[in-house]
């Protein structure tokens, strides 16, 4: 089995036995897809919800709209069928107080996965995001569990 390390505004496909992990989620989300038939896993670790917003930024990876995007082209380009793709996605958290609703950038990236996921037809199978706590993650190629640790909360499987 090859462990596959991805960073922040970082993107990796893996097959079967690989797996992928990355590790400090907070506001960030670790966008998780799996073709079940082809046992094909893809991560995407993004920071924030829009490219729109940071228009003179080039890296595809950093954003929920455009990385989600290259994730789905890559693991097309492997063999992947998006009609066969399954998602799950985790973080999103409020690390920080906030003093409004726009400044809480893990509920943003929440939607904006959500929205462009939905865009593209690929259903989110199981999440784990919000609270005030980071998460990292690691997704198995060989059977599509995320697995979820925590400093404070523990460990689990979605």
């Amino acid at each position: 089995m090859n462990k596959i390390t991805i960073g922040i505004s970082d993107l990796s496909v893996g097959a079967a036995p690989d797996s992928i992990i990355t590790y400090a989620l907070g506001s960030c989300i670790a966008i998780c897809l799996y073709d079940p038939i082809l046992k094909l896993a893809g991560m995407a670790h993004i920071m924030l919800p829009s490219s729109r917003e940071c228009p003179a930024d080039s890296n595809i990876r950093k954003f929920a709209d455009t990385g989600a995007a290259e994730l789905v082209r890559l693991m097309e380009i492997k063999g992947a069928r998006r009609i066969r793709m399954k998602a799950k996605i985790a973080g999103g958290a409020q690390m920080f107080k906030v003093v409004s609703e726009s400044a809480n950038i893990g509920k943003r990236n929440t939607q904006a996965t959500k929205d462009i996921l939905r865009s593209m037809m690929i259903p989110i199978v199981a999440e784990d995001t919000g609270d005030d706590f980071g998460r990292t993650v690691e997704f198995f190629s060989n059977n599509g569990i995320l697995q979820v640790r925590t400093a404070k909360m523990g460990n689990w499987e979605i």
